[in-house]
């Protein structure tokens, strides 16, 4: 932690971590302090710069960590800038301004930005807000109409930069270039030296740290962060409880699709297998049918043969009577004739012979 010197202004730089406060103080000053090109804090302690010339008149400017830094807590940031503050202020010594970081490159102005400015307005305390300049910087990565539209909406609305703006505080750009950081220093050297609200409470109060407005902000975005997770926390439950009973609502109405489509299919299975069962009882009456149709049929043929087989039989009988009895007629009347040409002979030989 460096040392302010007596003879100059001093001109404390805050904002969030990333915002570009070591850039600017870097640019104007000629120092070569570590700045960050990303979300992770470089400036973990108060850095004060050498003395430097602005139109004349030395000035000294205050680095410090933003409330967001990565390696210490809000708690921690807040000893470090008010020890330095205290110190400074029992030296007899006041800050002639302060500037508050904001990066016009931001989509929106999030959460940890307001409490941060919010911190920074109770560090200060009303009365020093008009030796307050808000430098919105990065102005290169943005459209310019969306950066006025940006900056607008800051300078005019009362969740941002407004209220303190009417307490006297400046909106000024800053395009990246020396002369537009020595403009705002230049701005900021018309002002009255004034003690910071938080110098007050620690030195002519005598408050320990966690007595200031600046404590109680922060302890009241503390416990306002706490709510708002323990909101947000119950919403999640909640969603994830309605999640859960959509997912059950929908599981049922799929277990019940299931068991429809189930009975669909055994219902289907159970009238494919009726209307097989009737076929199948319908071809056996008619294969029945057949064979005893066909029985009929072989039993008549049978009949018909018999008969035509008997009456065969009996027409070959009565043709072998026939034959029969034509033969025996015909051996009696060769028999006949036999002995009558015999007892012809025998007469004719004046034989007798007697014919039986």
């Amino acid at each position: 932690m460096g040392r302010v010197s007596e003879e100059a202004s001093t001109i404390a730089i805050m904002g969030a971590t990333g915002s570009g406060k070591t850039t600017f103080a870097n640019l104007v000053s000629g120092s070569a302090f570590r700045t960050s090109n990303g979300l992770r804090s470089c400036t973990d302690v108060v850095d004060v710069t050498e003395p430097f010339e602005v139109d004349g008149r030395r000035v000294v400017l205050v680095d410090t960590p933003g409330f967001d830094d990565t390696t210490k807590s809000d708690t921690d940031i807040l000893t470090l800038i008010a020890e330095f503050l205290a110190s400074s202020y029992q030296s007899g010594h006041k800050l002639t301004g302060l500037i508050f970081v904001h990066r016009i490159s931001d989509f929106r102005i999030g959460g940890i930005s307001l409490k941060n400015f919010r911190t920074f307005k109770k560090l200060c305390g009303e009365q020093t807000l008009r030796n307050v300049v808000i430098v919105t910087n990065m102005w290169s990565e943005v459209d310019p109409q969306l950066g006025e539209t940006r900056e607008h909406e800051l300078a005019t609305q009362d969740d941002f930069f407004k209220p303190a703006l009417d307490k006297g505080a400046k909106i000024m750009r800053h395009n990246g270039s020396l002369e537009s950081a020595k403009l705002v220093i230049r701005y900021i050297l018309g002002n009255n030296p004034m003690a910071l609200q938080i110098q007050r409470e620690l030195v002519d109060e005598h408050r320990d740290i966690l007595q200031t407005a600046a404590a109680n902000e922060m302890e009241r975005e503390l416990q306002a962060e706490k709510e708002r997770q323990r909101v947000e926390r119950e919403r999640v439950r909640q969603e994830m409880e309605e999640a859960a009973r959509v997912r059950e609502e929908e599981a049922r109405r799929q277990r019940e699709d299931e068991a429809r489509r189930r009975q669909e299919e055994l219902n289907r299975i159970e009238a494919d297998r009726r209307r097989v069962e009737e076929n199948m009882e319908r071809e056996r009456r008619e294969l029945e049918q057949r064979m005893w149709e066909e029985d009929q049929h072989r039993k008549r043929e049978s009949e018909r043969l018999q008969r035509e087989f008997e009456e065969r039989m009996a027409e070959e009988r009565r043709r072998t009577e026939d034959q029969q009895r034509w033969q025996r007629e015909e051996d009696e009347r060769l028999r006949r004739e036999l002995e009558w040409q015999r007892h012809r002979q025998h007469r004719d030989h004046g034989g007798c012979i007697v014919i039986q």
